[in-house]
C-alpha cells in the first residue's frame, strides 16, 4: 500500500530523527561491544521497522516498495548493524509467507514477525550454494507426514537469535536444480538443530551471521511453503526486496 504524502513524510522524519539521535550515537558502542541494546531493539519494534512490508491486516505497516525504500534509505544513514536487527523480518525471512504461506501460516507467523517478538531468518546459503538456489544439497525427505532436513547451511544472518528459519531444501534428490528443491517454515527449536560460532566481520560489527547446521530434524508437513508450486522463481521473489532496498542503505552510508 503506497502511503499519501503527509503520511510518508512523517514516517520517514521519524525514521530520520530515530537515526539521528539515538542510533548515530551508539555506532562506536554497537561496534564495540558488537551488539545492539535492547532498548534501542524496543524503539524500532514501537517504531514499527519490524513488519514495514508485512500486510496491515497483520499488523505491519504494508508499505510499497517505494515507501519501503525511502524508508531503508534513511536507515542507511547509520551502522547496518542496526538495519539488519529487523532487516530479515522485513525482507526474506517473511516473504515467502506473505507470498507462498497459507492462511494458517499466515496467522501463526506474520503479527508476530510485524510486531518483532519473532524473529525470521532465512537459510538458503550452503558451502557449496549460495547464489545459485537450485545446487543446495541440504535434504528434506519424507517421512510419513513429516520431512526429515539434514545438511548444512552458511552465513546465516540472525540465526542465533531466529525463532524461525525460511529453509530450502532439495526434496527430491533424483531431480536436478531448482524444481527439485523446496521451502519450510522451519521453527528454530526444533531437536537436532544446532549453531556454530558467529562469523567475525570486519566491517559490520553486530550483524550476526553463523553457521547453521541441521541434522536429523523433522520438519512437519505443515510448515512447507509452496510445495507445488516451487519454481526457481521463488528464492528470487523472497530475495527482491533486499535487492532494492540493501543498496540504498549503502548509497545512504556513503552520502550518494
Amino acid at each position: 500500500m503506497s502511503l499519501d504524502a503527509e503520511t510518508r513524510q512523517q514516517l520517514l522524519d521519524s525514521v530520520s530523527r530515530f537515526v539521528r539521535e539515538r542510533l548515530r550515537p551508539l555506532e562506536d558502542q554497537v561496534a564495540e561491544n558488537d551488539a545492539v541494546p535492547d532498548d534501542i531493539i524496543q524503539e524500532m519494534k514501537e517504531l514499527g521497522l519490524f513488519g514495514l512490508a508485512i500486510p496491515e491486516e497483520f499488523g505491519g505497516l504494508g508499505l510499497s516498495m517505494e515507501d519501503e525504500c525511502l524508508t531503508m534509505f534513511e536507515m542507511g544513514r547509520t551502522s547496518p548493524a542496526f538495519r539488519s536487527v529487523f532487516g530479515t523480518n522485513v525482507g526474506i525471512g517473511s516473504q515467502g509467507i506473505v507470498m507462498f504461506g497459507s492462511d494458517e501460516q499466515k496467522q501463526e507467523w506474520l503479527p508476530g514477525l510485524a510486531s518483532g517478538e519473532i524473529i525470521a531468518s532465512f537459510a538458503l546459503t550452503e558451502p557449496e550454494a549460495g547464489s545459485d538456489a537450485g545446487s543446495v544439497r541440504c535434504t528434506a525427505i519424507r517421512d510419513g507426514d513429516e520431512y526429515v532436513i539434514n545438511g548444512t547451511k552458511r552465513y546465516i544472518t540472525n540465526a542465533n537469535k531466529a525463532h524461525i528459519f525460511t529453509l530450502m531444501a532439495r526434496t527430491n534428490p533424483d531431480v536436478k536444480g531448482a524444481k527439485g528443491v523446496s521451502s519450510f517454515i522451519v521453527p528454530s527449536d526444533l531437536p537436532g538443530i544446532s549453531l556454530g560460532k558467529p562469523e567475525k566481520k570486519w566491517v559490520s560489527r553486530a550483524r550476526t551471521s553463523v553457521t547453521l547446521t541441521l541434522t536429523m530434524s523433522a520438519c512437519r508437513l505443515a510448515f512447507a511453503l509452496g510445495m507445488k508450486a516451487w519454481a526457481s522463481s521463488m528464492p528470487c521473489k523472497f530475495s527482491n526486496v533486499g535487492v532494492f532496498t540493501y543498496p540504498l542503505c549503502v548509497s545512504a552510508s556513503l552520502n550518494v
